[in-house]
């Protein structure tokens, strides 16, 4: 039997038509997919970026730790809302926030809950899903992500709770022998299955496979790891069925290991990258949320405008999805005082503003330039 159609028995013209041959199996519904979609381009709308406020309690005490406050539930909390209920105008630089399980279910002194908060101002709540990593026997201490078994009811849960997207982090290395073959695959299956039960339970999945800057290695050889690492994520993807016009990436960006001794301007920086993900990333996916990877501040919008201003072809809205880059100067603003509340708020709007211009390649920076920028990056990875 052909698999084509031919209206030329009517008296029509000769016109074949092509049957769609859709998957045997369907994984999701066209109403799923159109939810999907939809969620994902909001997050990455005009410009906006995601807020990653999902530290552990572990993490999020480290941070706490560098500002002298004690890490305990209540100051967490009033940090976080600090964050939350900044001026509405925050909306059109954030369009995503992924918290933690305690953050997701935290109120303000009001008592309103925190996802209530962000949805009025509507921006998009996630939850971090994945839970850590565990050693990959027989390599370099490789690991693989821990979170799989009942991953699906935690994804009901959260969805019937609030959130509309997940977040779950790969991690993998550059150092001897390493990543290895065997990581690289272990890594994009798990993200792959962890994005397929995402999407059955109507949460955008954020696909994070961070090769971390860790190591003395150069800007070439992270682009080529880097490359290996995303083939072999949409290769998985692909393979599970996963709805990619329905899922957003958030990659490392292309750099050296903080340890390198040569730097590299954020012209090179951004030509690396897009270049990675040209030759990697279906244009299907809507949107890429760089990751700062312990970059200063100033170097993750320094890095994420010149990415915007690359002149190589960019399918994807190019964006951010960062923690510390968005919170460290709020964080030292706040200082565990209630009275620095407006300056801690000012200066988290401020790197809001900040990224949501870098990601529209508007953002000019007003301080020192050149090798300022790159030092700070090279500095960073001793708090990483």
């Amino acid at each position: 039997m052909s698999s084509s159609r031919t209206l030329a028995s009517k008296g029509a013209a000769s016109i074949v038509r092509p049957v769609t041959m859709a998957h045997q199996f369907p994984a999701l519904t066209s109403e799923q997919k159109k939810a999907l979609s939809e969620t994902a381009r909001r997050i990455v709308a005009n410009g906006k970026g995601i807020l990653a406020a999902d530290e552990s309690v572990g993490t999020m005490g480290n941070r706490l730790q560098r500002i002298k406050v004690e890490n305990t539930e209540e100051n967490r909390r009033q940090f976080r809302e600090l964050l939350f209920t900044v001026d509405s105008s925050i909306s059109q630089s954030i369009g995503g926030v992924i918290l933690f399980h305690e953050t997701l279910y935290q109120k303000d002194g009001q008592g309103k809950l925190f996802r209530d908060i962000l949805k009025e101002k509507g921006i998009v709540v996630g939850i971090k899903l994945d839970q850590g990593v565990a050693p990959l026997a027989g390599t370099n201490k490789e690991t693989t992500v821990q979170g799989l078994d009942g991953l699906s009811e935690r994804c009901a849960q959260y969805k019937k709770d609030g959130a509309d997207f997940g977040k779950w982090r790969a991690v993998l290395k550059i150092d001897n022998q390493c990543p290895s073959h065997l990581a690289i695959q272990e890594n994009a299956n798990t993200l792959a299955r962890y994005a397929s039960i995402c999407q059955q339970n109507g949460l955008v999945p954020i696909v994070e496979p961070e090769v971390i800057p860790d190591g003395s290695h150069d800007m070439e050889h992270c682009q080529y790891v880097t490359e290996k690492v995303l083939a072999a994520v949409y290769k998985a993807l692909n393979d599970h069925h996963v709805y990619l016009e329905g899922t957003l990436l958030k990659p490392n960006m292309v750099t050296a290991g903080h340890a390198c001794t040569k730097k590299y301007t954020p012209e090179q920086v951004a030509m690396a990258t897009v270049t990675a993900l040209h030759r990697t990333v279906p244009a299907a996916v809507p949107g890429i949320c760089f990751l700062s990877g312990g970059m200063s501040e100033e170097d993750a919008t320094l890095n994420l405008n010149a990415i915007n201003l690359c002149p190589l072809p960019k399918p994807w809205k190019l964006s951010f999805s960062y923690g510390r880059a968005l919170q460290a100067s709020a964080l030292a603003a706040w200082g565990g005082k209630a009275e620095n509340k407006k300056a801690t708020q000012e200066a988290f709007m401020k790197r809001a503003l900040a990224n949501s211009q870098a990601a529209k390649g508007q953002y000019v920076h007003m301080g020192s330039s050149g090798s300022a920028s790159t030092q700070s990056l090279f500095t960073a990875s001793y708090t990483y």
